[in-house]
């Protein structure tokens, strides 16, 4: 074996230090908390797989059995709850864990050991976090292997073959390829040579897209111009029907807006029978006028987030006219951004978001 440089030898020897001092912990605390002794073990297999990279490889990665989750999904996130028993889920799993749980109208459990768990019963484990954010894991673009904390800066930054696109793209170069091949076809794009009718035409179908997204936005501060405007917190709170097979929906209770009493409505993929056997899940919800009016009310109403929650909502702007005989709006789409949303908003005790009403006047 070829002498290592002194840095590589000071790196390999604090590597083994951390091995040694990590197994002595984690056989220390083992009959006291399996969860810490899993995170030490975590750290004495990072540091193993440092000094010998022939443990991670493609058909034998000892890494990635031993971070592998409780249900089986791929581990994307840092983040790691454990239960009272000491067994490991990443974030993504808790979240499923607890959402599934929602829809059957069951006690979430640990797939393991079928304990309770809840946000409130489980916890973080700092120990397996900083552990996991030192194994190796695979670029997927050069296919290089690099600590997990260091993956997301090198793929967005430095990584060579990561996909990337034309400087002239706002003049409508389509091109995508791996960023060393980059110098060369922006030194041979066609797109700068166009004429300016041929510019023309591209930049018209650029904007007819940017079009929209400033109606949208526009329409927001013309509505913000209205005498009359209400906002409220609301707070969705879980029911079951009275069906033979119970579906979940929620409610909020009845709250005032605009010298009005209103009520919000809101259901899982639209009612479907069995939400919870569905990888994609959506919210819809309803806006309902509980008190008499004497004349037509025209409305503009929009849900956002709560000040205080985290999930991700375009802002949609919907309009009803509510009347005594028709003081309902259908069922329209909660604007989350995709299933992982909706399951964040699903394993919470209740669903805090804000209604803005503003009353349209003749």
């Amino acid at each position: 074996m070829a002498p290592k440089p002194g840095a590589e030898w000071s790196t390999a020897l604090s590597h083994l230090v951390l091995g040694v001092v990590s197994l002595h912990a984690a056989a220390s605390t083992a009959q006291a908390s399996r969860g810490a002794a899993a995170g030490f073990l975590l750290q004495v297999l990072a540091a193993a797989t440092t000094l010998a990279p022939g443990l991670s490889t493609h058909e034998d990665c000892l890494a990635g059995a031993w971070v592998a989750t409780v249900i089986g999904l791929p581990l994307l996130a840092f983040d790691f709850h454990w239960c009272t028993n000491g067994h490991l889920m990443c974030a993504g799993c808790f979240i499923h864990l607890l959402a599934d749980a929602r829809l059957k109208e069951e006690q979430a459990t640990c797939p393991n050991c079928r304990c309770e768990i809840s946000k409130s019963l489980c916890c973080r484990n700092l120990a397996v976090e900083k552990a996991v954010s030192e194994l190796p894991s695979e670029c997927g673009f050069c296919l290089r292997q690099f600590p997990r904390s260091l993956l997301e800066r090198h793929q967005k930054e430095e990584c060579q073959d990561r996909v990337t696109q034309c400087k002239y793209k706002r003049i409508g170069c389509p091109w995508h390829g791996p960023f060393h091949e980059l110098t060369v076809h922006e030194a041979a794009c066609a797109h700068p040579t166009k004429t300016g009718n041929e510019l023309m035409e591209i930049l018209d179908e650029m904007d007819q897209s940017h079009r929209k997204e400033m109606q949208l936005y526009n329409s927001i501060f013309s509505l913000l111009s209205f005498e009359k405007i209400g906002y409220t917190e609301v707070q969705f709170r879980p029911y079951r029907t009275d069906d033979f097979i119970t579906r979940l929906y929620y409610e909020t209770p009845r709250f005032t807006v605009l010298n009005q009493t209103w009520v919000l409505k809101a259901r899982v993929n639209d009612s479907e029978r069995n939400p919870n056997l569905s990888c994609k899940r959506t919210l819809s919800f309803q806006l309902l006028l509980k008190s008499k009016v004497t004349a037509p009310l025209e409305c503009s109403f929009l849900l956002l987030k709560g000040p205080y929650d985290d999930v991700r909502i375009s802002p949609v702007i919907y309009h009803f006219v509510f009347t005594n005989e028709s003081n309902e709006t259908d069922y329209v789409p909660l604007p989350i951004i995709d299933s992982v949303e909706c399951n964040k908003l699903l394993a919470a005790k209740n669903i805090n978001l804000r209604l803005f009403l503003f009353q349209i006047q003749k």
